[in-house]
């Protein structure tokens, strides 16, 4: 574990969390305007935010819920798409200082994002308890209020406005993946794979026994096990697009 000396404090984590703040802000707006147009309640829609805190985990899981979905399909998609939380919070525990014990693992683990990720890493040799509390309370707080606000604005205009204003959480995962996919082909070929995978479920009538959720699940998973197996990467290539 790293050494507690000149770790930064709570203000220079609530610094360093602003941007990421007014980032989530946005995105969570087009959360709570998409929730609302799926049926879920103004307050459903704050505690999904408030509990979870992650984009593509909650669309995943209020679509399940509009699709009255099962237990299992829902602990299944959210294990999939949030998984990758847990080998970030095994970086992070290599930087913690001697602050963070055990309960603090516990109660930090719940404000790990891929943005508090990013900058908990770069933040220097080690970080302790007070900066990583600093650093999530601006994001968790706007991404939660950025959800109220859209679940507000979803509530009262006209239908076409709120199914207009929903898509915009999916341009933001447009806009994660095509800067990659033009560095990367072989993620560009998995995401076509995926896609192509995800719209033959949706229009085959043969497979309309397998609900929505599990129709994302299976996309996913055949489609990067296709790019693992047919689309290896070397070394070499990993250097060139680092």
């Amino acid at each position: 574990m790293a050494s507690e000396n000149k770790t930064p404090g709570f203000k220079a984590g609530l610094i360093h969390g602003l941007p990421i703040g007014m980032g989530y802000l946005s995105v969570s707006f087009s959360f709570g305007v998409l929730a609302i147009s799926m049926g879920l309640s103004l307050w459903q829609a704050v505690l999904v935010s408030l509990a979870n805190v992650t984009s593509a985990g909650q669309v995943a899981g209020i679509g399940i819920m509009s699709a009255a979905g099962g237990l299992f399909e829902m602990a299944l998609s959210q294990i999939v798409i949030n998984i990758r939380y847990s080998l970030m919070s095994i970086s992070l525990s290599q930087k913690a200082d001697s602050s963070v014990n055990r309960l603090s693992r516990f109660l930090l683990s719940f404000g790990i994002t891929d943005e508090i990720f990013g900058v908990a890493m770069g933040s220097g040799e080690s970080f302790g308890r007070r900066y990583f509390m600093g650093l999530m309370v601006l994001p968790i707080f706007s991404w939660v209020l950025g959800t109220f606000l859209g679940a507000v604005i979803g509530s009262v205009l006209p239908q076409f406005l709120v199914d207009s204003l929903s898509i915009g959480i999916y341009g933001m995962f447009i806009a994660i993946v095509l800067p990659v996919c033009r560095k990367d082909k072989r993620i560009a070929i998995v995401s076509a794979i995926a896609v192509a995978i995800s719209v033959l479920f949706y229009y085959v009538k043969f497979f309309s026994f397998i609900s929505g959720g599990f129709a994302a699940i299976i996309s996913a998973v055949v489609a990067a096990l296709i790019g693992a197996i047919f689309l290896p990467s070397s070394k070499k290539e990993d250097a060139a697009n680092a």
